[in-house]
């Protein structure tokens, strides 16, 4: 096992348990590895989708209904 070191209670659906019961041992990982690994990739995620936004905070905003102008203007809808 890793060397994970806080404790923590969750709550799956029973189907849920099951199947990660069962990639667990399909990949010779502990249930709890999987969950770390995947809260792990979500804040990665996360981190990513910020770094984005921040990335386009100085472009021109654009009011829905001029997108939607502008679509119908170049045929596309």
């Amino acid at each position: 096992m890793s060397n994970l070191s806080k404790r923590s209670t969750v709550y799956f659906e029973p189907k849920i348990h099951q199947e990660l019961k069962i990639r667990a041992a399909s990949s010779q990982l502990s249930v709890s590895e999987l969950i770390d690994e995947a809260v792990r990739l979500l804040m990665r995620e996360d981190q990513e989708d910020l770094a984005a936004v921040s990335d386009r905070v100085n472009e021109a905003e654009m009011l829905y209904e001029d997108l939607l102008n502008d679509l119908k203007s170049h045929g596309k809808i």
